[in-house]
């Protein structure tokens, strides 16, 4: 029996294996980089222990040292959790070596699976149905060329070793296909130490269908549900549910045994997944198998009821599987979403800081909240900048929707930018409402997805301005406060005029906001005016500790159009640290930093786009010092959590120095490459 199991994971799903284990009775022991040492698992398990510096090379992929420190704490098992090693059949072969039990398949299973050309031969051989394409080991250049074009386009090339997006590119036409290959190629390297591409036909509008299944050592094997995981961005997963909406029970069985196949003919066993694609036709072709505890299986225990952890500790102690296949009921319906710190409405740039206020929904039966993550916490460049999962259930997929979207507009995060606003308008979006989707479903709907919201910016600016008058009159009401500080005063007093009060604010957009707005009494309660363009505010408010309670109604100030004056009542929850502070309205972010001066910039020069956006290492040079380009041409590449990123020429003008050389570490802000204008740019 696993009495000792060391974690060989971070984040979330450490906190997730350390719950689980601390429940079974297991004493539970973490691992920590420099980045990690504070870090909210290693504070849930009973021991932890340091591996090194913060980049994965130097601590989390160090397999033989967390070996090491496992027999030095006579652990019985090791347990990989997802990405890191949990994929690495040398590490998993090093653990039978040891004598420590590994959380997952046979190290044979893990090499049969982790080629996915093998793993396409392997399941071919199954009946498993496949999609045409091109596996083999010859990967030059006019192997891969002559490949594609007999195969035909659009083509999909993939990391052989890989997933998670990284090393994934879609190729149109011949024209796009060398540069895609060396893309993919660069990328697949760095991820995942083997550059090994395969290539298949591109389906369009497929969905992205998942079975989860489990087998145990007896040689039983059974499928629990399935996963729509077709909500992607960059290949990545962004929204999943299960079960998978729309397939009729024949195709449900007809996909879970062919899951089971696929599994039975690597005699797998432990938890995996068995990803499919299904076409508009409900065909569907077996696209990969992750031999691993996948990071949306809290959806298929949610509808379950089933603790897939425990499974595993289970099958790895040689127990036969708990249920049999018709013992296996399916409940309601659940979604997750996977909150991160990126910004949608830029590509989804990676994000990265401190998370200086942090306020999650309630959790409970019908929602569930995964992560590894506290307030104060930083979202290190170093891995994957996953807030937390958040999950829900209920009874039907249209109540459960619901119920996620009122859990995202209860999930408040300040002090970087995250994608809760996105996941908010995916979720109210008629089409994914309807189930009608497929895996360029945000690539498809990118112009109501991908914009920012609409929403009168002036709304969230007076309330803004009276959350300010607001908190200095608690302020100046405080017993601390000295009342003859001019610096204090918060009356607003004028003679002969109602009291002013005057409100700078910085925005998102580094705009300067000048509000001022003038005091009066109404039938015993204070009531505030502020006038915009042709628009009068009239608010009201009380705060209370974070939550302002307000009431805002807005006319035209031209009576004469007799129009209605419009009155809403709004809870806003604000997060302040120092002089910044966010509204969390509904499912909107806005913030913004009280400030005593203008003398700010108002917009970045086009310059500032030959900085880096992000902390990352320099990869190619696209052009040569010296060399005309064009606004939009691609410059040099950079990798920033093992993703690419071009910096492109914001205008017309001649190369006339790199900075940086390809290889070199460079800080968010630095500049990379210069470009000088052409005269008439």
């Amino acid at each position: 029996m696993i009495t000792k199991l060391l974690i060989a994971n971070r984040g979330e799903i450490a906190c997730r294996i350390i719950r689980t284990a601390s429940i079974m009775g297991i004493e539970t022991y973490a691992i920590y980089s420099d980045a990690d040492v504070d870090a909210k698992h290693v504070t849930l398990a009973d021991h932890a222990f340091y591996l090194g510096g913060s980049a994965p090379s130097e601590s989390y992929l160090k397999g033989e040292m967390i070996i090491d420190i496992a027999k030095r704490c006579g652990a019985d098992a090791i347990h990989p959790g997802y990405g890191f090693l949990s994929e690495n059949a040398y590490f998993a072969r090093q653990c039978e070596h040891a004598n420590i039990r590994f959380i997952g398949p046979s190290s044979d299973a893990i090499d049969a699976m982790g080629s996915k050309s093998a793993a396409k031969v392997i399941m071919g051989k199954a009946n498993v149905p496949l999609v045409p394409g091109y596996h083999g080991d010859e990967q030059s250049d006019e192997k891969l060329v002559s490949e594609a074009n007999t195969m035909g386009y659009p083509l999909l090339i993939k990391a052989a070793f890989g997933g998670g997006g990284k090393g994934m590119r879609i190729v149109e036409s011949e024209s796009e296909l060398i540069d895609a290959i060396h893309s993919a190629r660069r990328e697949a390297s760095t991820a995942f130490g083997n550059d090994k591409l395969l290539m298949e036909r591109y389906l369009r509008q497929p969905r992205h269908v998942e079975v989860q299944v489990f087998a145990d050592s007896q040689g039983d094997c059974i499928y629990l549900s399935d996963r729509d995981c077709s909500i992607q961005r960059r290949h990545q997963k962004v929204i999943e549910e299960a079960p998978a909406p729309g397939l009729s029970d024949s195709l449900r069985k007809q996909m879970g045994e062919a899951a089971v196949a696929a599994a039975k003919a690597i005699q797998y066993r432990g938890a995996g997944t068995i990803e499919f694609l299904l076409d508009t036709d409900n065909r569907f072709y077996f696209m990969e198998m992750n031999t691993r505890l996948q990071v949306e299986h809290p959806v298929t225990e949610m509808v379950t009821g089933l603790d897939l952890v425990q499974w595993q500790l289970f099958i790895a102690n040689g127990q036969p599987l708990p249920l049999t296949q018709d013992q296996v009921k399916i409940s309601g319906h659940a979604f997750e979403a996977r909150i991160y710190a990126e910004d949608p409405y830029h590509d989804f740039l990676p994000a990265s800081g401190k998370l200086t206020f942090l306020r999650e929904p309630e959790a409970g039966p019908h929602v569930r909240i995964d992560s590894g993550i506290r307030e104060n916490d930083e979202i290190s460049t170093f891995y994957d900048p996953m807030i937390a999962k958040l999950i829900v259930w209920e009874s039907s997929r249209e109540q459960a929707l619901q119920r996620l979207h009122r859990a995202l507009t209860h999930y408040h995060i300040g002090g970087l930018t995250h994608n809760i606003p996105f996941l908010a308008s995916i979720a109210t979006h008629p089409a994914f409402k309807a189930a009608h989707f497929s895996t360029d479903f945000i690539e498809r709907y990118a112009e109501t997805l991908l914009t920012p919201p609409k929403t009168d910016s002036h709304i969230p600016l007076a309330l803004a301005g009276l959350y300010q008058v607001c908190l200095r009159k608690q302020v100046f009401t405080n017993p601390k406060h000295d009342p003859h500080s001019p610096w204090g005063l918060s009356s607003g007093f004028r003679l002969n005029q109602h009291p002013r009060h005057n409100v700078t604010l910085l925005d998102d957009n580094h705009h300067v906001q000048d509000l001022t707005l003038l005091e009066s009494h109404v039938a015993g309660k204070t009531v505030y005016q502020w006038q915009v363009e042709q628009t009068l505010f009239t608010l009201k408010g009380k705060l209370n500790e974070q939550t302002l309670n307000a009431e805002i109604s807005q006319k035209p100030i031209d009576t004469s159009a007799n129009t209605q004056q419009y009155t809403q009542q709004v809870k806003v929850h604000v997060g302040q640290v120092g002089d910044d502070f966010t509204l969390f309205i509904d499912a909107e972010v806005y913030h913004y930093r009280a400030i005593q001066t203008q003398q700010i910039e108002e917009e970045e020069s086009l310059a500032d786009k030959l900085n880096a956006p992000m902390n990352g290492t320099v990869v190619t040079h696209l052009v040569k010092r010296g060399d005309t380009v064009t606004a939009g041409q691609g410059l040099l590449v950079m990798e920033a959590m093992k993703m690419e990123y071009t910096i492109e020429a914001p205008f017309d003008g001649v190369v006339s120095a790199f900075y940086f050389e390809p290889g070199e570490l460079v800080s968010d802000g630095t500049q990379l490459v210069e470009v000088e204008a052409s005269p008439e740019a």
